[in-house]
Formats: C-alpha cells, structure tokens, sequence
C-alpha cells in the first residue's frame, strides 16, 4: 500500500539527511505502532508518507501513485490526526458540512457511533474553538474515522486524553478497522496502544530496526523474569527482580511488552536484525 522508495531528506544542509536511503513497506489490514526516540524522524516521516513534505531523492507512494503529487484520489483516501490542530470558529455540524465531502466515503452515520463511543453524542451544533482541548481531540478523531479512508496516520493520538478516554480510543481503533485499512499510530505512549496494534515499526532515522507483526514478535522474543543461562536483548530492573526480553525457545510464548522491545532494538539492534532475519 505505502511503499518508502529509497527517500532521502534533510532539513538544512547544516543538520544533514535525517533520512538517507531510507526503505520501508506498510500493508493494508494492519494497525501499525511507529516508534522511535525523539528525534527519531517519527514525525517526518508521516509528513512524508502524507506528501507534507518532499524528499530530495526517492519517492513515498500509494499504490503505486506519488503522494507529492497529493492528486484528490489519493488525499481522499488519507487522513492524517497531527499531534497538535486548532478547530475553527464553526459549529461540528458546518465544520462537517464544509469538510466531508473531500472524503467520498465519509459516513454520518459511523460519525454518530464514533462521537458515542466517546461519550459526545448530540455535539452538532456546539462551537468547536470552545471545546475543551480532550473534546477537541475526540471529536476531530471521530471525524477522521468517519472518513473511512483507507490510510489512517495518528501522531501522539492519545496526548490530552483523560484515562477512561484513551480507553474509548482504543475502542474506536478496533471498531473502525477492515481489512481494506491501514492505521499507523506514531507515539511515546506505548502501554496506551499495545493491545491494539498487530504490527510494529520501530526506526532510528535512516536505519528500520524492526518491521515484524505481533505474531512474529511473540516467536522470536519473551518477555519475562530473567533467568540463569539467559541471553538478555534487554533488562529491566523491577521491584520484583529483573525482567528481561530475551530470545524465545520454541515452546515459549508471552505478551509483547513494548517498552522492552523497544529498548531491546535501540540497545541491540544487531542481535534483534539477526533474530528476526533468521527463521526459526
């Protein structure tokens, strides 16, 4: 669906490329977790992949089709939540009225469910700038999904949410995902998206440290007390002993702790490479 074609891109020429050479493949029907540390180039590469942004060499496209070149069939089918927006000064209703029909399967109907999944039923006539900023994000959230489109970027979706309201997001991620769909979901917040994505992307600018599904994840590494005998790819020290990620044997499966894993690829990205490059 998104193919990252060999792009390079930098900022200025004192900073140097951010990307250089940079390769990766995302697939309709998975929700995808994108992590890195800051700086990473989390953020540029959504702007990429959302032809915000122009890479000095190669090409970010969908199906196929330069999204630079941001033709109305191709940011029909892509919406974007930044991790900041204002709303305007209109009502939801004529904010609707004047938005939905960029999207051809946009959905009043899905917008009604999403605004209930979030406790916001009847916000139609209500002023969006007067919206707490939590409200802001929910409604704007329920709108995107109501696209329908078939890419859905999120950066940092759950920042501003209240606890109860990262769950009812959480809602709205399985409600509104079909196979036809790809949702990539950048964020630092990973204990609030780790039981709804099925795939990970992990970079560290130009370099993938980790592209592999969840159930790729779950056989190749375990999560849990550290052991004697042990080959480590992470440790954590905890209150009741160390826990640790370490290679799966072939009887072994557990949760994916996503924090570990994370730390496990930025710490040894060798190892990780050659665990998941070798078959078991």
């Amino acid at each position: 669906m998104f193919n990252f074609n060999q792009i390079s891109f930098g900022y200025n020429k004192r900073t140097g490329n951010l990307f250089q050479d940079f390769s990766l493949e995302l697939n309709a029907g998975n929700v995808y977790g994108l992590l890195g540390k800051n700086g990473a180039g989390k953020s540029t590469l959504i702007y990429l992949m959302t032809g915000l942004l122009t890479p000095q060499e190669g090409e970010v496209t969908l199906d196929g089709v330069n999204v630079r070149r941001r033709l109305p069939q191709t940011m029909s089918d892509i919406f974007l939540v930044p991790e900041e927006f204002e709303m305007p000064h209109l009502t939801l209703k004529k904010y609707v009225s004047l938005n939905a029909p960029f999207y051809p399967r946009f959905s009043m109907e899905d917008m009604e469910r999403y605004l209930d999944i979030f406790e916001m039923s009847d916000m139609m006539d209500v002023k969006l700038h007067a919206l707490s900023m939590g409200q802001k994000k929910k409604v704007f959230m329920a709108f995107a999904f109501a696209t329908n489109t078939r890419a859905l970027i999120m950066d940092e979706p759950t920042n501003g949410l209240d606890i109860p309201s990262k769950s009812q997001f959480r809602k709205l991620v399985t409600t509104g995902m079909t196979d036809d769909k790809l949702m990539l979901i950048s964020t630092h917040q990973v204990r609030d998206i780790s039981d709804i994505l099925d795939h990970v992307v992990i970079i560290d600018q130009s370099r993938v440290l980790l592209n592999a599904s969840f159930n790729d994840v779950t056989s190749k590494v375990a999560f849990r007390p550290l052991r004697d005998g042990d080959q480590p790819l992470f440790v954590l020290q905890s209150p009741f002993g160390p826990l640790a990620a370490v290679p799966a044997s072939a009887d072994e499966e557990t949760a994916v702790d996503l924090e570990m894993l994370f730390n496990a690829a930025l710490q040894n990205p060798e190892a990780i490479n050659q665990l998941f490059t070798t078959q078991k």
